[in-house]
């Protein structure tokens, strides 16, 4: 495993993280036994950084890592997230004591004294022109309950404004092959005001796992199943907003240029690392199997010219039309 730092926090995170969505919920059934021994395998393989919400599960991601860090002798750090809990979810909600009590919620799930990185949770993006909410998440620093704190966010504009924020560390983005346009348009910013960037959907929702077919299935109360035309949030969110079929062509194209012994995520995973901007890539994993597969990415060679340039000409000729615009 490989570290780079994250941000001005001082912290070197491994550039492969563990997101812990997927055994939180939405995802299909994942038992305790198979989240606790993902976590483990990824810790073994040198992963430090994990990526949870507090409506993961309505706090089950949350709790399990609690479980998970009692028995972790490893430095790890653990970001989680906060807002979405409000109904609505509208800017108005983004108050001290919505805040306040999400922030102490979390604590409680997780079991420490201070969250090591809080993340606004895909807020309005009206948040981004309420200085006011920034000022709250200052204040829970000063008051200890948070080290750092960062955004996750939808669209490129929203991070440009995000980062104009003094305090704010890290920028929580989906970056994967088929959504490329960070690079073009935010790394160099994030660069310069030194902020972290946590590339999220790294897999596409596992689409580009190469492992999907056109006649897959997903549990009903899997994302993949239910939010497919962005019926429950941000479309986005799924398939990072590529039409399925779309994507499943894609893949098959890009396959092509994945060398022997390389499976298509870990090639997936590694081209997010070539960008330098990125400091951890956070691939969910809902048992052992997943785990030291994404893991494992950190250690593959760099990918040519040529898979880079088949790589962007596939996002051209297939998914651009689709997302480039939207996000």
């Amino acid at each position: 495993m490989k570290y780079r730092p994250l941000g001005r926090t001082g912290w070197n995170v491994s550039e492969i993280g563990f997101g812990a969505w997927a055994i939180g919920g939405n995802w299909g059934n994942v038992s305790d036994r198979d989240a606790l021994d993902a976590l483990h395998v990824c810790v073994d393989k040198g992963v430090n950084f994990i990526d949870t919400a507090d409506v993961y599960g309505d706090g089950r991601s949350e709790c399990l890592i609690s479980r998970f860090l009692a028995d972790c002798s490893e430095q790890i750090y653990v970001a989680t997230k906060a807002g979405q809990r409000l109904v609505p979810h509208d800017a108005e909600g983004y108050t001290q004591e919505n805040l306040t009590s999400f922030v102490e919620r979390s604590l409680a799930n997780l079991k420490v004294e201070a969250l090591d990185l809080l993340q606004l949770h895909c807020p309005p993006t009206e948040v981004y022109e309420t200085s006011e909410v920034f000022d709250v998440l200052d204040s829970l620093v000063s008051d200890g309950k948070l080290r750092f704190y960062g955004v996750s966010v939808e669209k490129i504009e929203e991070a440009l404004k995000a980062i104009e924020y003094p305090n704010v560390q890290s920028v929580q983005i989906i970056f994967n092959i088929f959504r490329p346009r960070p690079a073009e348009v935010f790394f160099e910013k994030s660069r310069e005001k030194q902020v972290g960037v946590l590339a999220r959907v790294p897999l596409a929702s596992g689409l580009l796992t190469g492992k999907m077919t056109e006649s897959a299935g997903f549990p009903q109360d899997d994302h993949r199943n239910f939010n497919r035309h962005g019926e429950a949030f941000d479309i986005g969110e799924t398939f990072s907003g590529v039409d399925f079929s779309t994507g499943l062509a894609a893949v098959e194209r890009i396959r092509g240029v994945v060398p022997d012994g390389l499976t298509m995520g870990q090639f997936a995973l590694r081209w997010i690392l070539m960008f330098e901007a990125v400091s951890s890539a956070i691939p969910g994993a809902k048992n052992r199997r997943q785990a030291e597969e994404n893991s494992l990415a950190s250690g593959v060679p760099a990918l040519t010219e040529h898979q880079m340039g088949e790589a962007q000409r596939v996002y051209d000729e297939l998914i651009r039309d689709q997302v480039h615009h939207r996000w």
